[in-house]
This record gives C-alpha cells, structure tokens and sequence, in this order.
C-alpha cells in the first residue's frame, strides 16, 4: 500500500474532482462524470489497456445499486481494478502504487473549455467611435453611452427648428435695428 503522505494527496485529488463543477457537492462522493473525467485527466483511459467503457463498467461496479456517486473508498475499490488492466506487466501490488501515483496530487484540468471569442469583426462591430448616423449620437467622444439622452430626442422649446443655424439672434438683430 501506498504511504500517508501518498494517500493524502490521492484524497485531495478525490476531493477536488468531486467538486468540480458541481456548487453544491461535498467533495465526499463522486459522480460518473467526473470520474470519468479524473480518470481521462489522470491519463487512467490509454485507449488501449483502459478505454472509457471500461472506466463506466467499473463506476457501476463498485457503487451501491441505488447509488448514482462513489464513496472514498468505493473510489479506491475502482482504482484497485482498473490498475492491473492499465498496468498489465506489473504485479498487482506494483499496478495498484502506479495507478496511485496517476491520480495523487492532480486537479481537473480546464484544456479545450470554451473561451470569449476575440476576432477583429467582433471590435469592429463594438468600437463605437466608428458609428455613423443616429447611432453615432448615442455615445460621446470615449465611447460611453449617453443613456436617454442619446436614445430621445430632446425638444428644444426656443421657438426656432431643429437645424437653423442663426438660432437665438432674433433678440440681438431687434436691439440693433432700434
């Protein structure tokens, strides 16, 4: 069997796969999913000796009947049988530390998520100084919207039309005609 300190980190690493993904789980009990995903990311499924049908037989073979998740010791139970198939010229002592050795110390890994796509059509479309016409009115000079008052139009109640270019000199061409 495997040393304390080797049996801790395979705890933490069952730990944190129980988790993964998961909100509301304990870290106590692990669902198929992520046990397959351990075993894929621990590089447990080769493609040849273990393959993820394996890894699925074996998930159902060592959880209760009504069960749908794996205990800490259910989940070493599982890694007892898949370590003599993934090691096949290995005693079964040799097999089991190997297997140990896999998972210890191992998070889920993240490669290949879906990530924010950064194209050049996405800024283009989102940089507003490049706006024209009555979009352009909605946002200022660093790009900011103005709210409603780039949505509405604002009247003016000075008594002159929108685009006249001599509004407000009414007053002063009176006083100089006197």
């Amino acid at each position: 069997m495997a040393e304390s300190a080797d049996m801790e980190q395979l705890l933490m690493s069952f730990k944190k796969f129980a988790i993964h993904g998961d909100t509301k789980a304990t870290g106590k009990e692990l669902n198929g999913k992520n046990w397959a995903k351990l075993c894929k990311d621990c590089k447990i499924i080769d493609g040849k000796n273990v393959t993820a049908t394996d890894v699925d037989i074996v998930f159902s073979k060592v959880k209760q009947k009504t069960s749908r998740v794996v205990t800490y010791e259910e989940f070493q139970r599982a890694l007892e049988d898949l370590a003599p198939k993934r090691f096949k010229g290995q005693s079964k002592e040799e097999a089991l530390e190997s297997i140990y050795k896999l998972v210890e110390g191992r998070e889920p890994t993240n490669v290949g998520v879906t990530k924010m796509a950064k194209a050049k059509a996405v800024d283009r479309l989102t940089d507003a100084s490049r706006y024209t016409g009555s979009h352009k009115e909605r946002f200022d000079d660093s790009g900011k919207g103005k709210g409603r008052e780039g949505r509405e139009e604002i009247v003016e109640k000075t008594g002159y039309v929108g685009a006249y270019k001599n509004a407000g000199t009414y007053n002063d061409k009176m006083k100089t005609e006197k």
